[in-house]
């Protein structure tokens, strides 16, 4: 008897840098559009190659039956193409994957329901994909509904959801029809917080009930927390795998001699974001560049982002962790500040954080793009780091406890005090 859920043989994935040819579809939409565009250019000269890029090269891997395993690394680091070939999205350039039993993904909003159907609908079209009997999903509806909050709207057509209804619709679906491989990509970064911990729990419980779990997530908390495995992924090829702990202490400790200060790129990282972030720079309280700190002291944080179309209500997001992967705060400009205009080209915002007071260690941040429509639009993670040091933050003679990650100041009251 097989034990292996997943089985990854030698699978390789290239793509040709400027070809515009038939053979560069990977999906239906990609050939629909492209067939749309043609007319446009029948008095262009044909595109010649201006060369290869491989996505993932040579990959092998084996998941076993009810393991769950985080997919990590940087972005372009080929997590999302591995999910699209495992899934039957695209196809590998070489190499062969085998899928033993009945599966459920949640890639990128706007797969896997049709925009005509209602909710309702597309919860009897997923569960009939999957191969389950009507009477099967009729005993899952109503639980389906309840976890996704939007059973207002179960009966409209889904194309008039917002990207957050979407998600958390597909995820309900996908978690609650009993798929024996569930895969999530970076969805539960759409959401409030509280959706976001229900759905953890739930592919816990996923987990748990012995079924297989492939999660890819920037958040690296969620991974040590929900996943017994990493794979880490680096320029589409595996770089580690093992003990997810261990994994993602390997990837951290990677990535810091790339931190710094400043974060800058030019470009977006792919072609299909229409908002990107394109600069975090750290600074103290007066402005000056800066990547050391005191407890207590303010850190200024300023985060440049284009967009390729006018947003009123953009939403920008930081995570700070200690350099073994905790969260520890996570200042966001909604909660605090309220909508973020937004106009095509650049634009930037600044984030001064003044507390709770961080104790004596490294510190990264995460930053992250959205808006109001609840679209996620990119994510740089370890954009900059810096190092708190310790001081007598009390004023009693003592520095605060280093093994903690923040320090509260509290008024304290004893009976027969004056």
């Amino acid at each position: 008897m097989n034990h292996s859920a997943i089985e990854i043989d030698h699978i390789s994935k290239k793509y040709q840098i400027g070809l515009a040819s038939k053979n560069r579809h990977d999906t239906l939409r990609d050939l629909i559009m492209d067939a749309a565009t043609s007319v446009f250019r029948k008095n262009e000269k044909k595109a010649q190659p201006k060369g290869t890029f491989w996505a993932l090269k040579d990959i092998s891997l084996d998941i076993p039956k009810g393991q769950a395993v985080g997919i990590i690394g940087r972005n372009g680091a080929g997590k999302s193409t591995l999910l699209k070939i495992l899934t039957r999205i695209t196809k590998p350039t070489s190499g062969h994957v085998e899928i033993r039993g009945r599966m459920a993904a949640l890639l990128e909003v706007g797969t896997g329901f049709h925009g005509e159907l209602t909710g309702r609908e597309n919860i009897f079209l997923n569960g009939a994909i999957l191969g389950m009997k009507k009477v099967e999903i009729k005993r899952k509806l109503d639980e389906i509904i309840d976890f996704s909050g939007v059973e207002k709207f179960i009966d409209t057509p889904v194309k008039r959801y917002s990207s957050g209804m979407y998600v958390r619709l597909a995820f309900a679906v996908a978690a609650h029809l009993e798929p024996e491989i569930l895969i999530v990509d970076e969805v539960l970064a759409v959401g409030d917080h509280e959706f976001q911990k229900r759905c953890l729990g739930k592919m816990n419980t996923v987990a748990k009930a012995g079924r297989t779990v492939l999660f890819v997530s920037h958040n690296m908390e969620s991974i040590t927390h929900l996943c017994s495995r990493a794979i880490l992924l680096e320029n589409g090829q595996v770089a580690a795998d093992g003990e997810s702990s261990s994994v993602v202490q390997s990837y951290i400790g990677r990535t810091a001699g790339e931190t710094s200060l400043a974060f800058s790129r030019s470009v977006p990282p792919s072609p299909k974001h229409e908002a990107w972030i394109s600069g975090v720079e750290l600074m103290d309280i007066d402005g000056n560049p800066r990547d050391n700190f005191t407890t207590g002291e303010p850190i200024r944080f300023r985060i440049s982002f284009e967009l390729t179309h006018p947003n009123a209500g953009i939403e920008v997001g930081l995570v700070l962790t200690t350099d073994d992967g905790r969260n520890i705060v996570a200042p966001n400009s909604r909660q605090q500040h309220g909508k973020v205009p937004g106009t095509i080209g650049t634009n930037w915002v600044e984030c001064v954080f003044e507390g709770p007071p961080l104790t004596a260690k490294r510190y990264l941040a995460r930053v992250d793009l959205g808006d109001y429509q609840e679209h996620f639009f990119d994510s740089v993670e370890n954009a900059v780091s810096f190092e708190v040091n310790g001081t007598d933050y009390f004023g009693t003679g003592r520095w605060p406890n280093p093994t903690l990650a923040v320090v509260s100041k509290c008024t304290w009251e004893v009976p027969g005090n004056p």
